[in-house]
């Protein structure tokens, strides 16, 4: 009868040990193509051919092209890149004398957090078709690290009242001494403080962005800050 209930107990932890949760794991991917417009793409890929990479790999890629200009109805990353690069060969035909500059387009990622709950990946882009200056952009998203679903900041955030307090005083540090001079509303275009669309974590705690003309003038760039562990762990869900 021991060696019986010995057996059992050893079935229950081999049993316990392989339906443990695997993080996981992932590698740099660049995209080698040569185009006649100046293109680079570098974006993390998770390895594996399992259900859970496939979900992460298409949420990254989905969110990419969803930061991109004219990816409307378009997606398929090679899909884009190739339509970027026959509308500047058109355009070279159409004006050949005035092609110069090449344009770019630049994307890269960068996972900034991983834990047994969340995965989160900045998605950076830059588009320049001519003109006084291209266009820059960043994106958070955060991942299920056990689905691959895409959270939302509710998903996230216990009570979004106490988080927008506390987010508002640490905008509030971040602002330079020039800027410090300016009302809130001068930031906000006449409105009172707001949260921003990208809201993402890394190891140092949570980070909010804001991307250029999402406040303030083009000049005033990115708007970036952290908001630490310890002063927001009570607020979160997850993390």
């Amino acid at each position: 009868m021991k060696q019986l209930l010995s057996f059992f107990v050893l079935l229950c932890i081999l049993n316990s040990c392989q339906s443990e949760f695997k993080p996981v794991t992932f590698k740099t991917t660049t995209i080698n193509k040569v185009y006649e417009a100046d293109i680079s793409v570098i974006f993390n890929e998770a390895e594996g051919k399992n259900e859970l990479s496939k979900t992460i790999n298409f949420k990254i890629e989905e969110a990419i092209i969803s930061t991109l200009n004219d990816a409307t109805k378009k997606t398929n990353l090679e899909f884009i890149l190739n339509d970027f690069n026959a509308e500047y060969i058109n355009f070279k035909k159409d004006f050949p004398d005035a092609y110069e500059p090449k344009w770019e387009l630049y994307i890269e990622t960068e996972k900034t957090y991983q834990s047994e709950a969340i995965i989160t990946i900045a998605i950076s882009t830059y588009e320049f078709k001519g003109g006084a200056h291209g266009n820059d952009k960043i994106r958070f998203i955060n991942l299920n690290a056990k689905t691959g679903d895409l959270l939302t900041k509710d998903d996230l955030i216990k009570d979004i009242g106490a988080f927008k307090a506390l987010a508002k005083t640490h905008f509030k540090k971040a602002l330079d001494n020039e800027n410090k001079a300016l009302e809130m509303e001068d930031f906000f275009f006449g409105k009172p403080f707001q949260l921003p669309k990208n809201i993402g974590f890394s190891d140092d705690g949570l980070v909010l962005l804001y991307n250029v003309y999402e406040i303030a003038s083009y000049d005033q760039g990115y708007t970036e800050f952290v908001i630490p562990f310890d002063e927001i762990e009570s607020l979160l869900i997850l993390n």
